[in-house]
């Protein structure tokens, strides 16, 4: 997949960069969804464009304004994201929202201008998750150190429901990888931008209200989550590091995990990931694994 040839401008004039909304939805979420699409139509700085992509599902019933993709089947949260970008590929910036957050604030996306503006090698934004009370959940904050999720700073890494893609880092390091379906494309993304010389920032003060979610998993998610553990490792690491980084997370799932169908699962989609393809091997320079050690998060945890 082509990624768009936009400029991405970087003199401050926030009018000149082009910022555009992609949401993906299943159809299972129609008053969450109407409710986020009234809170991007009502922000201070309006988007360029908002696009909605139907993931294998009916059409929903959508404000005119709203621009839609339909996909003939689930292409996972890789595929529907990369469908997004090819419809804003004339975009500066993308932003992902899921489609049962909502934007508290009506100043985000001016926020973004001006973040994107103090700093041409942002790559990424990373936005902070909270429920309906406020409240964080540590596993929703990018950095080992998850005490204090008003803490942001460059980090090593961003969440899925909310962050904000530069296009010109796009052009550079390529889009989602599709084999992944969906689990550890955020951590894919971020190592490669970084790789390139990209920041990734977590920007506290960009709220996306989501409601509470349980930690507990079903077969699948352990499955595609060990999958694509590996496809992380056989894409991204130098050699010496891939049986560190995979001996590491298979003891702390060993000792995670409490249910014995979740770990057949595991291991089941772990055994997938060697077998199965990955996309190109690219691995990151051995700068790029000192600078996430000094972020607080090397590839090896």
């Amino acid at each position: 997949m082509q990624i768009g040839h936009g400029v991405l401008h970087t003199d401050g004039n926030r009018a000149g960069v082009k910022l555009g909304v992609a949401i993906l939805t299943m159809g299972t979420r129609p008053k969450e969804l109407a409710e986020l699409l009234a809170s991007v139509h009502t922000q201070t700085a309006p988007a360029a464009r908002t696009v909605v992509v139907v993931n294998g599902c009916a059409m929903p019933d959508l404000p005119p304004w709203v621009e839609t993709v339909q996909l003939a089947e689930n292409l996972g949260v890789t595929g529907g994201r990369n469908a997004a970008l090819e419809h804003l590929s004339d975009m500066d910036l993308v932003l992902d929202l899921d489609d049962d957050g909502l934007l508290v604030a009506d100043d985000v996306f001016a926020t973004i201008h001006a973040l994107y503006a103090a700093d041409p090698r942002l790559g990424i934004i990373g936005f902070r998750i909270a429920d309906e009370t406020g409240v964080t959940q540590r596993r929703h904050v990018p950095r080992l150190r998850a005490g204090d999720p008003m803490r942001g700073g460059e980090v090593t890494g961003f969440l899925g429901g909310a962050h904000v893609l530069s296009v010109k880092m796009l052009q550079q390091v390529g889009p989602w990888p599709d084999a992944f379906f969906f689990a550890h494309e955020e951590t894919d993304m971020a190592w490669r931008a970084i790789d390139a010389g990209w920041k990734v920032r977590y920007a506290p003060q960009l709220l996306l209200q989501h409601p509470r979610t349980s930690p507990a998993r079903h077969a699948f998610f352990y499955q595609v989550n060990a999958r694509n553990r590996v496809y992380l490792a056989r894409r991204h690491l130098p050699a010496v590091l891939v049986p560190v980084h995979l001996g590491v997370w298979v003891a702390l799932t060993l000792a995670r995990t409490r249910s014995l169908a979740g770990l057949r699962a595991w291991f089941g989609g772990f055994a997938e990931g060697w077998r199965t393809e990955c996309g190109r091997r690219q691995p990151m320079r051995w700068r790029t694994v000192l600078r996430l050690a000094r972020l607080g998060r090397p590839p090896v945890i």
